[in-house]
């Protein structure tokens, strides 16, 4: 028998995410595979809960610790999971991230192929694998999938603070403020690089997307030790509908907007302090931000391959 945990976010989502949660014990009871799974469900009470009880599951030695809400849900589970992990002996079993997708963009769960239909996705975990991933940091803060700054940060903090969830509430933030937005100049330098450039947004992306299948680095891979730095010009305003109809086509890498660097390690520089977005949620950051893979920094549960 291995022991796993779920935890759940009970505010994640839209409305009807949220009223499905409070019957997601019952679903989660029937249909995990009761002969290898022995299920802990806990809900998390305030923010950075998440990590509180991730970091405790892992110290108790738990195979896997799901996390059920969306990006930043599982971004505070990651993290507790790797605190958990440093405090190990050489030799203790590691503790696997599990992700049952219930947020908004679900974007590192989109990246590894975890069904987004949340009684497939708790079948995935009965016939799944661990597989080691890369995370990354910026300055020490740990994100899964992406983080960044430009206009997508300004996104970040606007969608935080609206009590409505979805694509169409993102999609309303976007039109709201893409005509108005002012880019600024952006130094980037590490690994051999040293680029100015004056950007609309900047997205350090470790997997593929932002979330809702927006591929704003489609060939970025969570297994490669690397980060794919995509740089979108201070003109993007120009071909904003070609660029729009390429990031969800998987193609926006090919747009003459666009610019990818590829580095494990880079530091940015900026003209002043800005919005910073870590996994989608709007964070304080200082004006110049190390950022930094960690490889095989994780394990995470993905569908079985053999």
């Amino acid at each position: 028998m291995k022991n796993i945990a779920f935890i759940i976010n009970p505010v994640s989502g839209s409305k009807d995410t949220q009223n499905a949660k409070r019957k997601l014990p019952k679903l989660i009871m029937q249909t995990l595979d009761s002969a290898q799974w022995l299920p802990n469900i806990a809900f998390t009470e305030y923010p950075g809960h998440a990590t509180e009880m991730a970091y405790q599951f892992a110290r108790m030695g738990f195979d896997a610790v799901v996390a059920v809400g969306g990006d930043g849900t599982v971004n505070e589970v990651a993290r507790g999971i790797v605190k958990g992990e440093k405090g190990k002996a050489k030799g203790e079993r590691s503790t696997a991230l599990g992700i049952l997708p219930m947020g908004s963009g679900n974007g590192f769960a989109r990246h590894l192929n975890v069904p987004v239909r949340t009684q497939k996705a708790i079948e995935m975990i009965n016939h799944s694998e661990p597989i080691s991933v890369d995370y990354g940091l910026a300055n020490g803060r740990l994100f899964v999938s992406t983080c960044g700054t430009g206009f997508d940060a300004l996104i970040a903090d606007h969608f935080a603070g609206s009590n409505k969830r979805g694509f169409s509430t993102y999609l309303q933030s976007i039109l709201h403020d893409v005509f108005s937005y002012t880019p600024q100049n952006y130094h980037l330098i590490g690994d051999g690089i040293d680029v100015t450039h004056k950007a609309f947004l900047i997205t350090f992306a470790n997997a593929n997307q932002w979330g809702y299948e927006a591929l704003i680095a489609p060939k970025a891979s969570v297994q490669d030790g690397m980060m794919d730095i995509m740089l979108m010009s201070s003109h993007a305003i120009l071909g904003s509908a070609s660029l729009a109809l390429r990031l969800f086509a998987g193609s926006i890498d090919d747009s003459h907007f666009m610019n990818t660097i590829r580095a494990k390690e880079v530091t940015l520089e900026r003209e002043s302090a800005a919005p910073f977005h870590i996994d989608g949620d709007p964070v304080e950051m200082e004006k110049d931000i190390h950022i930094r893979i960690v490889e095989d920094g994780l394990r995470v549960l993905v569908e079985k391959r053999f």
